[in-house]
């Protein structure tokens, strides 16, 4: 989401867009989520947006794969370049967020003073979407460590890694299943595979998370599936179906069983999850086959995916004020409500981000 690359690849573009749109109605999604059986419509019409957008994340993380592996710079070089793009922006927003709330009036205001003083150690509630630069901070310290295994690795080699990455995907739901089906656990810890109390890192920590989306993306790109385009696009809806059936189906079952408990509410939408892989597989396969010969197409499409960061760290209050304005004054099922504050909150990030980019120090807020 960060990168600015002198190579233009058109279909890259066109999904850091479409990722950054899922983004925003993604959090356009959460008041209604929110409502739970108080309002079962309302919970319902969010839990099926949210879930359909659940790739978005792993979508950005998978371009990271495209543009940046294999590194080729040295790894001080690539720290300054890469992570002085993300460390910015993150201090900025994490500084400026809490106070457009406060001058909002929101009633997470009581907590400005505070949630100024602790971003050094974590996100707050006005600067959720910075989760991500946390993370992508991690991901970034780490590429140049293994970039060079990476840039040799055999194609069998690749698989054998996406292989035990791929099986990590299902730990999430083995820590559901397994105490129903009587695993205690040891010393009042349910951990599995040799987690405990005192260690927190059991037996496939190393080979999970968002790194094999990394090496997903770095091999997809290097081998693209050969099928005919039709055929890669019927398989990519298919699993996409998949994914989201099974995310969707799965977030209300959760809800049913374990109600308003976000702790078991997230794991049908973990980004590291079997069926938000899928989604984010079908789509990422899909938008690959894009071809677009017309340069004055790809340029305008270039253009406007280099905003897509800044969106990125300023839709989030944009969308709170989408809300309180749609959900207020236009009478609308909350179905087509959140597309709208989606629609009316991306153009107006969009247009924010296009104005911030005319300052002198543009790269230090928007990167």
């Amino acid at each position: 989401m960060t990168q600015t690359s002198s190579r233009r690849i058109p279909w890259l573009d066109v999904l850091r867009i479409v990722a950054c749109a899922m983004v925003v109605l993604a959090h356009c999604c959460d008041p209604f989520v929110a409502r739970f059986d108080a309002d079962r419509t309302e919970f319902l019409s969010g839990a099926g947006w949210g879930s359909l957008m659940r790739a978005s994340v792993p979508l950005f993380v998978m371009i990271s794969g495209v543009l940046l592996l294999p590194v080729r710079l040295e790894t001080g070089a690539f720290y300054r370049r890469r992570l002085g793009r993300i460390l910015w922006p993150l201090v900025l927003w994490s500084l400026v967020t809490p106070l457009l709330y406060l001058a909002y009036g929101h009633a997470e205001a009581a907590n400005t003073t505070y949630n100024i003083a602790t971003f050094v150690l974590n996100f707050n509630y006005t600067t959720t979407p910075l989760w991500y630069l946390y993370m992508l901070v991690g991901l970034y310290l780490i590429l140049p460590v293994v970039s060079p295994w990476i840039a040799q690795a055999s194609r069998r080699e690749l698989k054998r890694f996406l292989c035990i990455w791929g099986f990590t995907l299902f730990i999430p739901y083995l820590r559901v299943i397994a105490p129903l089906l009587g695993y205690a656990g040891n010393y009042g810890h349910t951990g599995l595979f040799g987690e405990c109390a005192w260690n927190p890192f059991g037996t496939f920590y190393y080979f999970s998370g968002f790194l094999g989306y990394i090496v997903l993306a770095f091999y997809l790109n290097k081998f693209p599936p050969q099928s005919s385009r039709s055929l890669i696009l019927t398989r990519s809806a298919l699993l996409f179906a998949l994914g989201y059936a099974l995310t969707f189906g799965g977030f209300v079952l959760t809800q049913k069983f374990y109600p308003t408990d976000y702790n078991y509410l997230e794991i049908p939408w973990f980004f590291t999850g079997f069926n938000v892989f899928l989604m984010a597989y079908g789509l990422f396969t899909a938008l690959q086959t894009i071809r677009i010969a017309n340069d004055r197409t790809a340029a305008r499409l270039s253009r406007f995916a280099a905003l897509t960061f800044g969106i990125y760290l300023c839709h989030f209050f944009i969308v709170q004020l989408g809300y309180d304005f749609v959900y207020n004054h236009i009478p609308l099922p909350a179905y087509l409500r959140i597309p709208v504050i989606a629609v009316l909150a991306f153009a107006a990030s969009a247009g924010v981000v296009w104005l911030l980019q005319k300052l002198p120090f543009r790269k230090y807020v928007v990167g």
